[in-house]
């Protein structure tokens, strides 16, 4: 690698030194500037008076982020592998809106996924422990995906067949045109949302409501339990094992220690990690 690219490479892409860090920060504070003025944009009375401003800044930052992924792709060692990675992705993602704006203009409100990258934050500050907690929910909803794809599918049959049951028994004149209309009804029914722009009229149609109610309050605390186990498993993953003296009964021994670190018995392949 050349030097100029060694030296573009340390400062884009790591933070340890102080022009990397400053690099790592002023490019954080752009984000959120950036971020900032596609909200401000939003707001009508704003952009009528601040519009030109507004716009000069917008692509200001653009830019700025562009010159900045274009340099990243040079200056990485591999850069097919940071092309694909998730944040090499975030990046592109960052720009592209903007340049979309030329063919439909309120794509340039999808600039907000810029907000992404800020997780770089965890990298530059040295948050070591927050990333490894993140590593632990993560482990936790790996672990959680079968079983809630499981139970989603149970929801949607339950939604669909009291749905259905729910266009027989009310109908359209009730405001149950179909049985789409009345899947939705069930949807925003069991998840507690109830919008009330459809409701049951007849007395069969408000005891199936009562029921699908009842069965919402419970079927939302069960995610939250699968997800829960989980992390409660994965944080006992990633703990790490101890072992237990047999003689004292201290349990906070690695693995490899060899002799009790308060009565000195020498600890053997027959000490058994303790439970947690």
């Amino acid at each position: 690698m050349k030097d100029w690219k060694r030296k573009l490479y340390i400062i884009i892409f790591k933070s340890h030194t102080p022009a990397g860090k400053a690099f790592d920060l002023a490019l954080l504070v752009f984000i959120l500037l950036s971020i900032l003025t596609v909200i401000l944009e939003s707001v009508a009375d704003i952009r009528e008076d601040y519009a030109r401003l507004l716009i000069s800044l917008e692509w200001f930052f653009t830019i700025t982020f562009t010159i900045e992924y274009i340099l990243r792709i040079i200056t990485a060692p591999r850069p097919l592998r940071y092309i694909l990675s998730f944040y090499g992705i975030v990046d592109l993602l960052s720009i592209l809106p903007t340049y979309l704006a030329f063919f439909y203009q309120g794509s340039k409100f999808l600039v907000v996924i810029r907000g992404l990258r800020l997780l770089r934050i965890f990298r530059i500050l040295k948050l070591s422990r927050f990333l490894g907690e993140a590593e632990t929910l993560k482990r936790a909803l790996q672990g959680s995906v079968a079983k809630i794809i499981v139970f989603i599918g149970a929801v949607m049959t339950i939604v669909i067949i009291i749905g259905a049951l729910m266009y027989l028994i009310e109908g359209p004149e009730n405001g149950f045109d179909n049985i789409p209309v009345s899947i939705y009804w069930a949807v925003v029914t069991i998840t507690t949302v109830g919008y009330g722009d459809i409701a049951p009229q007849t007395t069969e149609g408000q005891m199936l409501a009562t029921l699908l109610m009842l069965l919402g309050y419970g079927i939302i605390a069960v995610p939250t339990g699968i997800v829960s186990a989980e992390l409660t498993r994965a944080d006992r993953r990633s703990r790490p094992t101890v072992m237990a003296c047999p003689n004292c009964k201290p349990e906070d021994h690695q693995p490899d220690a060899s002799y009790c670190r308060f009565c000195g018995l020498q600890l053997n392949k027959t000490t058994k990690p303790a439970d947690h």
